[in-house]
């Protein structure tokens, strides 16, 4: 999962690979929300906070059709 603060095309070669997206910025029409649109994988934008809550090698569950983040244990 790609957590970060927003993503911009630098980002591209990592979304590819990135099982989900989650941004703290963004909303419908921005960069993570469109690449992610035509990389098929989820993403879920504008948390605010994410990039504080989750950190490297954190397990991390998204339900973008819920809208939702969650750390595992």
């Amino acid at each position: 999962i790609l957590v970060t603060e927003m993503t911009n095309p630098e980002y591209v070669p990592f979304m590819k690979i990135a099982g989900a997206i989650v941004t703290n910025e963004g909303g419908t029409t921005c960069h993570a929300a469109i690449a992610s649109r035509e990389l098929k994988i989820p993403c879920i934008v504008g948390t605010k906070i994410a990039t504080e809550i989750f950190k490297d090698g954190m397990m991390v569950e998204v339900d973008a059709e819920k809208g939702i983040v969650k750390m595992l244990s």
